[in-house]
């Protein structure tokens, strides 16, 4: 397809808009149940939305054991995604956080974790999808006085840290203040820091 040609398809999908939020999907609707086969460039959808409402603040998740399917792609497999947020909200919580069996942290229904403990910000190792949001946050970490590791963590490890935070798209940063039974500090300074470190990316021109 090439970037060009996707660069121009949004910049048509947007118009005069500045302010908007955008996908990009690709599918192939020669691919179906029964005729798995098809190989080829497949076609590009750009849906331009409004900037949906932050997750929110201070909030409270609930540990389910869960890996996504091929985790490192975005893709729209998502009935187990919905079903583990259901179950959250249904239990109490505000959203739900996907644990592996062996109980490692992966990552959140529709956002990305870390974790801090003093002014190290650690990023679960594991099999999950790596957010746009995530990368920038962590491309300009350093600029806000904080370091940054990837490492397994474990559920068990919870006490070690100091405060944990989810980032997304629509988020940039917003404090956790429960993980199942263990509670959390919350963490306004953090959660500044951690906005500025996104907002220091400079703007891509599309």
């Amino acid at each position: 397809m090439g970037e060009d040609r996707l660069r121009r398809l949004i910049r048509d999908a947007l118009g005069d808009r500045l302010d908007a939020w955008l996908r990009v999907s690709l599918f192939a609707p020669e691919i179906t149940h029964r005729a798995v086969s098809w190989t080829g460039r497949p076609r590009v959808m750009v849906g331009v939305f409004d900037p949906p409402h932050p997750l929110g603040t201070d909030l409270r998740i609930m540990p389910i054991t869960y890996l996504r399917e091929e985790p490192h792609l975005k893709h729209v497999a998502t009935f187990g995604l919905v079903r583990a947020r259901r179950a959250a909200v249904r239990a109490g919580f505000d959203d739900a956080l996907f644990v592996d069996p062996d109980g490692r942290v992966l990552e959140g229904t529709l956002w990305n974790v870390g974790f801090v403990a003093g002014d190290e910000v650690v990023w679960p190792e594991g099999p999950k999808l790596e957010g746009v949001t995530q990368a920038l946050i962590a491309r300009c970490l350093a600029a806000v006085g904080l370091r940054q590791r990837q490492a397994v963590v474990a559920l068990g490890d919870l006490g070690a840290f100091d405060h944990a935070f989810l980032c997304n798209s629509a988020t940039p940063a917003a404090a956790i203040t429960a993980v199942g039974d263990h509670v959390l500090a919350p963490a306004p300074e953090l959660v500044a820091r951690l906005t500025a470190a996104l907002c220091a990316s400079a703007p891509e021109k599309i």
